[in-house]
């Protein structure tokens, strides 16, 4: 099977494509990436000479290379983790935002109809429903996004509702929990809390840190996608989750205790517009198919947390950059 990875440079992509060519040595991986300040091909070092691996830098926005890239390399099917994803940066600038997860995917889906692909798998997020206060999300709740980033999602999962509607394509939507696990770039609470502690410095908690949110490990959601790549319904939509929620605050307490570290460390922060407050979703639908999630939370969390320990060569030189001044310039630290 020849599969496109579209984002598989960024944190979820890139352990979906570890995953996968561990899983299923025969099949091929061609990786479009447009190498963002998210996009890192230190994420693959380790697979970059696998003979079924092939990187091409590129830009889902440009609709002539995804065409190329399908033509020339007989794509079976496409998984779309090209995303701008981050909340605050979309408060500042949604532009990119509306272009990567908007047009990117309208020329993704363009190119399953053209070249007659087995399957697109589109992979999206929660943050689409909006926030609640109790009760869980199923797929058939109505999309109520609150940042320009969700909205941006929600617009994409839409264009791929008609696109099954109207065109009949092979196409499934997820809408995940909150990833974490190696490789996140350290913009996303997790990785900045724990390198931050690791360096000495607070971390910036929002508000009084009760926002609520439902967790999955990495390797978890890469079973679920490669799951639903297989096995799920063309024309349906999936929730992917666990079913273990946290507050922030707890979270924080975690990597405090994990460091021996105590609560001078937290430093609480104005709260950012449009905050939502909790997510958790229903994810029978998937997990009736067959898909459970096998990954224990303390433990995956505490393997996350030495992963970071022990491989300081890969996030310092990204907090040195870019990052380091995005961050000064938002918490004021």
């Amino acid at each position: 099977m020849n599969l496109l990875v579209t984002g598989g440079a960024g944190f979820a992509g890139s352990n979906f494509i570890r995953y996968i060519l561990r899983k299923y040595p025969n099949y091929r991986i061609f990786n479009l990436d447009k190498l963002t300040y998210a996009g890192n091909l230190d994420n693959l070092k380790d697979i970059e000479g696998n003979a079924n691996y092939k990187f091409i830098k590129g830009d889902i926005v440009d609709q002539r290379m995804v065409f190329k890239i399908c033509r020339n390399n007989k794509i079976d099917a496409i998984l779309n983790y090209a995303a701008e994803t981050h909340v605050d940066r979309s408060i500042l600038d949604p532009a990119d935002f509306v272009k990567t997860d908007v047009i990117g995917t309208y020329n993704i889906l363009e190119a399953v109809k053209e070249f007659k692909l087995q399957k697109f798998v589109q992979i999206s997020t929660d943050e689409v429903y909006g926030s609640l206060t109790k009760g869980q999300f199923t797929e058939e709740s109505p999309f109520l996004p609150n940042s320009p980033y969700s909205a941006s999602k929600a617009g994409a999962d839409l264009l791929c509702r008609s696109y099954v509607k109207t065109y009949k394509l092979p196409v499934v939507v997820t809408h995940s929990c909150n990833f974490y696990g190696p490789y996140q770039y350290p913009e996303k609470m997790i990785p900045l809390f724990v390198t931050n502690l690791m360096e000495g410095k607070k971390v910036p908690l929002y508000g009084k840190g009760e926002n609520t949110r439902e967790w999955i490990y990495v390797l978890d959601h890469c079973r679920a996608i490669d799951f639903l790549l297989h096995k799920g319904v063309n024309g349906e939509v999936y929730n992917i989750g666990t079913g273990v929620e946290k507050k922030n605050i707890q979270i924080t307490q975690i990597f405090l205790a994990e460091l021996g570290l105590d609560k001078k460390m937290i430093e609480f922060v104005k709260d950012r517009p449009g905050h939502d407050w909790r997510y958790a979703v229903n994810s029978n639908k998937l997990k009736k198919l067959g898909w459970s999630p096998e990954y224990d939370f303390d433990d995956a969390m505490r393997e996350t947390i030495r992963w970071y320990q022990k491989n300081e060569w890969w996030w310092k030189k990204l907090k040195s950059g870019e990052y380091l001044k995005y961050y000064k310039k938002q918490y004021g630290l």
